[in-house]
Formats: structure tokens, sequence, C-alpha cells
């Protein structure tokens, strides 16, 4: 993605946070000089003296003396000015190793149990398993929170510590101790890592009917070609409809978004990007998409985020279709990568995402034209568990969102 990959340039800021002097241009301030010493440049805000002071101050007089890593104080300052910005689940801080794992995720494959996994009131929680996976064939289930991790404790963990912990060698073991929802008592479950590929697109007939299922699990770089495989299997059925699902989506490349929206537009936007003057840059449909004209619905929920929203909302803009299910996350601003001097990234939101008809993405989400709740935990229909279900099975699923979408397609199971 051009805007997501490109490295503009090096962010040096407070990257070399320091408690020794900068050299020519710093000054000392404060009058006693009893007192640790405040350091900055004088080109720096006057608040950065409070920083400062707060630095010096934990360096001279903080008890336990190993804990003061000044790679990870500094990491934690970034961190905390970061999040102070208020763009949640969006432009964040990546440590050297994170970066890595970052960038092995969007390849769609890595090694783990393969979960996905976010902060809910500062718990982390399993959006959900990924189709097939270890965490799936073990029995975890989205909506469960981690309170432990091989016996250590989440609490106070970040998300992305979280993951490196649970994130391992493939063919070792991992126990998540988990509380479910609705459960008075936690439970331990063991699950062997193992290498993950991540099916970005899969499919599968709905039994009873003549509508496929297409789950897009994320906008990773083999999106496209991957959808395109499963339109071709659901035309080659002979679908008379398609249900896309993106819910539990956290997105991913904004090509692929695109890429993958164009497949189901003739024409116009699927974006338009906005930056902090108010100007608009739009990002047109690409033309000859596979499947303009089949009746369709999409799936959301509160865990659909960024490429999901601007698919949905481009989807909801054109009256191309239905979206069924829960407001999406709200995710909508433009992440601008910025590597740093010792392989640290600083991922920023520099720009917004607006739909074709200018509504923004941001701290709104994407309302569903068909509102459906669903418990959280609630077992979503995914095309390897339809495959095997019969057309009472299905009829009598807990996936009410899902069944709401082959209502509005005039496609109920026979």
């Amino acid at each position: 993605m051009r805007r997501l990959l490109k490295i503009i340039g090096i962010v040096v800021g407070i990257v070399l946070l320091t408690t020794v002097a900068f050299g020519a241009g710093l000054f000392v301030g404060g009058a006693n000089l009893l007192a640790p010493g405040i350091i900055r440049t004088t080109d720096q805000p006057e608040q950065f003296s409070i920083f400062w002071q707060a630095w010096n101050l934990v360096q001279a007089n903080y008890v336990d003396r190993e804990a003061l890593d000044n790679t990870r104080l500094t990491y934690g300052a970034i961190r905390g000015m970061v999040d102070a910005l208020g763009d949640t689940g969006h432009s964040t801080f990546l440590s050297p190793e994170q970066y890595t794992q970052q960038q092995s995720d969007l390849s769609g494959s890595f090694s783990g149990i393969g979960a996905q996994v976010s902060m809910k009131d500062g718990l982390p929680v399993i959006v959900a398993p990924l189709d097939d996976s270890p965490a799936q064939k073990a029995g975890i289930k989205a909506g469960d929170i981690i309170l432990q991790v091989d016996g250590e404790d989440t609490t106070g963990l970040t998300l992305n510590e979280v993951v490196a912990k649970i994130r391992g060698t493939k063919g070792e073991p991992v126990t998540l101790t988990l509380l479910r929802v609705g459960d008075s008592q936690s439970m331990e479950i063991t699950i062997v890592r193992d290498d993950i590929v991540t099916p970005t697109a899969t499919w599968a007939m709905i039994p009873g009917t003549s509508v496929a299922l297409i789950r897009l699990s994320q906008f990773s770089q083999n999106a496209k070609s991957e959808l395109l495989m499963a339109i071709e299997g659901a035309q080659a059925a002979n679908a008379t409809g398609l249900i896309v699902d993106v819910r539990s989506n956290p997105g991913g490349l904004l090509e692929q978004a695109v890429a993958v929206t164009s497949q189901f537009l003739k024409d116009g936007n699927v974006l338009l990007e906005e930056d902090a003057q108010g100007q608009r840059t739009p990002f047109p449909v690409t033309p000859g998409g596979a499947a303009t004209e089949i009746p369709l619905v999409v799936l959301i929920n509160p865990g659909s985020a960024s490429s999901s929203e601007i698919f949905a909302g481009a989807i909801q803009d054109h009256k191309r279709g239905q979206l069924v299910g829960e407001t999406t996350f709200g995710t909508g601003t433009v992440l601008q990568p910025y590597q740093l001097q010792d392989g640290s990234a600083l991922f920023l939101g520099v720009k917004q995402w607006l739909t074709p008809d200018g509504r923004r993405i941001r701290d709104q989400g994407i309302q569903p034209d068909v509102e459906v709740k669903i418990p959280l935990g609630t077992d979503l229909l995914t095309p390897s568990l339809i495959r095997e279900m019969t057309p009472e099975e299905l009829q009598s699923s807990p996936d009410l969102q899902l069944l709401k979408g082959l209502e509005l397609l005039g496609a109920q199971p026979q």
C-alpha cells in the first residue's frame, strides 16, 4: 500500500531520551541545585521540562534499580504520548519486535494459536479464533477474557505484550487462563502453537440455498486474489446471491480495501481521504469488478474495523447491498509509518477516511441498515462450519445475523 508502506522519514523526536546533556543549545532549568537537572533543547516546548523533571526523578530515586531500563522507559513514554492522541486502535508505537510481527501478520502467515485479540475495558479479549486454527480446535470462543498466559497475570500488560506472550515456536504449548461470558469460574486451556497461514477469503454454499457465504478475515496483501477465487467458485456453483462476512475483521492494507471493494462496484469512489486542511482526495473504483450485479448482503459487527469499514461504507453509500449486524468499530485514520532508528516504528494517523458520500468513519463507525444484535461469544458461522451443516442445523443456529442476511436475499434454507 503506497500510503501505509511508504516510509517518509525518520522520526527522531523523543527516541533518544537520556539523562545526559545533548550538547550545544541545551540548558538546565530549576534554581535548586540539589534537585535533579531538567534538560531540554531550546526549540522544544516548555512542557518538556516537566517530562525531564519526572524522568530525572525516576532515575535518581526509584527503589528498584533493575527496573530502570532506559529503552523500556522510552518506549513507555512514546506509547503514552500516542495514546493521548485518542486515535484508539489505530495510531500506535511498535517496538522492533512488534514491528517485525506486524509485517508478518500482513503477509498472511505467522506462528501462534490463530486468534484475534483486542483490548476491552483494559482486559485482553478474544475477538475471534481464526477458521480451522489451533485456538478454534481447542475450544477458544469469541469474548473469552484472557486472565493469564502461562500463569502470568495479564493485568497491566499492553495488547502487544499479551500477543507476544501467546505467540511462540511451532510445537510449543501455551496455557491460557480464561473467563468466559456467563461463567463464574475461570478455565485453563492449553494449546499447541502451530504455523498459522491465514486464509484471507474462504467461501462455501449455504446448505439448502443458492447463496454463497464469503468470509473475509482481513485485508492482507493477498485479499484481492483470494476473493476472486472465492467469487469464481461461487459463480461456478450457480450462486444467485452473496453474503460477505467482514465481522471481526480488523482491516489491513488500504490498497486491498480499494481492490476488494472494486469487485462489487461499477463506478464512483471507494472512499475519500481528508487531510488536516480539509482537502479531500478520492479513491475511485477500479473498473472490471467480478461481482457487480449479483444480490449482496454484508455482515458487520463491532470488531469490523479500518479497511472493513471502508468496504462496508462504500457498499452502503452506493446502495449496492444491505449491511446487517451491529455498528462497526470506528477506525478511520490513515496510518503513515515512520520507522525509527532502532528498528521501532511509529504508525501515526495523518489523514482520515470518509465514505464516498463524505461520512466520517473515525469515532462513528458504519451503522447497519438492518440491526441484529447477538450476544458476545456467540459462535459465528464460517464457511468451514456450514459445509458440514444440514439446512435444519443452519436454521437453529444462534448466528441470527447470517440468518437475517438469508432472509433479505429471499433464500430461506429448504
